[in-house]
């Protein structure tokens, strides 16, 4: 647009107007709310983990889902512009809550007395059916506004970010858990005790 604008002769102008002009307005709200956003939402995870490290661990996921934002608006030349904005907010929820309930099953299953690597098996294979089922719930739902123009970048920004972002949450959070705690692997006898809990888990499935 600069190369252009220095193209014209003297005398024209361009001015920015119509939708794009609309979307910058509508983002310097936004922009404004986000810190009090994420303070919030650092509060209310803190009170529920009571932990630091528990919550370093479950922010850390969320930027996990832009692989996928990326992945399903690039190839189609979406506009990361003010509904594509509000999608992402959005999947920065949806990712949160997955790591919470997942970290919340593993500090269950240690509280019952369950060894830690145990727990963290157990909680992955146990919840990775209902957060499936979730996110292709959600994705499902955004399939009807693919098409609306006005829509769409949030819909193809939610349902890649969510499909990508649900499946690195399974696989990175229970490695993050494992490395950040030090989680030492089972011996021969643990390695017995989490056979059957993997089995029941599998028959579970299918």
């Amino acid at each position: 647009m600069d190369e252009f604008k220095r193209s014209l002769p003297a005398g024209y102008r361009v001015e920015i107007g119509g939708p794009v002009e609309e979307s910058a307005k509508s983002q310097g709200p936004i922009a404004a709310v986000i810190p009090l956003m994420i303070f919030v939402m650092a509060t209310i995870l803190m009170i529920q983990l009571q932990s630091v490290q528990r919550l370093f661990m479950v922010l850390a996921v969320a930027p996990l889902g832009l692989i996928g934002v990326v992945a399903a608006m690039l190839p189609r030349g979406s506009p990361m512009g003010f509904v594509a904005i509000l999608g992402v907010l959005a999947l920065i929820g949806i990712l949160i809550r997955n790591s919470v309930i997942l970290i919340v099953q593993i500090e269950e299953h240690r509280r019952e007395g369950m060894a830690a690597w145990t727990a963290v098996l157990d909680a992955t294979m146990h919840r990775t059916r209902p957060i499936m089922l979730t996110a292709a719930a959600a994705s499902l739902a955004l399939i009807p506004i693919c098409r609306e123009g006005f829509w769409a970048p949030m819909a193809f920004a939610m349902m890649g970010g969510i499909i990508v972002g649900t499946l690195l949450t399974l696989l990175f959070l229970p490695a993050l858990y494992v490395a950040w705690f030090r989680v030492p692997p089972p011996t021969e006898s643990r390695q017995k005790q989490v056979a059957p809990i993997a089995a029941r888990e599998q028959a579970c499935f299918v």
